[in-house]
C-alpha cells in the first residue's frame, strides 16, 4: 500500500481515523471556508505545511470516505471548499486553462521555375533548386 493520508492510521490492516489529526483536517477545511489562505488555514489548524501541500490535502477525496478509508468530512464541506478554491483561483487568474493556439500554416505547395542546370555536388544542387522557387501556391 502507498502513502496513508494525513488523519488516518492503519490498525490490523485497516484504515482508521486518527482523531487528533482528523480534527486538524476538519479545522483546515473550516479555516479555509472562513476566508483564510491555504497555508494560513493549515497553520492555524496545527498542520505545518506549505500552500501546495495544503491544497493537495483539501483535494484528497479519501476524506469523503471510500472502500478503505472512513469519512472525515462530509461531501457538502468538500464541495464547498472545492468551489471556493476554484473561485479564488479564477479571481487570481490561476485556473491554468491552456490557451488554444492555432497551428501556424506551413505552405506545402510551391511554384518552381523549370530546372535548367544540374550540379554533381548535392549542396549546390539544393541551393539551385531552392533558388527556383518563384512563389507559394495559395
Amino acid at each position: 500500500m502507498g502513502h496513508i493520508p494525513y488523519g488516518y492510521k492503519i490498525e490490523n490492516g485497516c484504515a482508521v481515523i486518527d482523531e487528533e489529526n482528523a480534527d486538524k483536517i476538519r479545522k483546515l477545511y473550516s479555516n479555509y471556508l472562513t476566508g483564510m489562505a491555504l497555508a494560513k488555514a493549515a497553520s492555524e489548524a496545527g498542520i505545518d505545511t506549505y500552500h501546495g501541500t495544503a491544497k493537495r490535502m483539501m483535494e484528497n477525496r479519501h476524506y469523503l470516505g471510500d472502500d478503505f478509508y472512513p469519512a472525515i468530512i462530509d461531501k457538502e464541506i468538500f464541495e464547498s471548499a472545492t468551489a471556493e478554491r476554484i473561485k479564488r483561483a479564477g479571481k487570481l487568474g490561476r485556473l491554468n486553462y491552456k490557451r488554444v493556439i492555432k497551428p501556424s500554416v506551413v505552405p506545402t505547395y510551391f511554384h518552381l521555375a523549370a530546372a535548367a542546370q544540374h550540379y554533381d555536388d548535392p549542396r549546390l544542387q539544393a541551393e539551385y533548386i531552392y533558388s527556383l522557387i518563384e512563389s507559394e501556391a495559395v
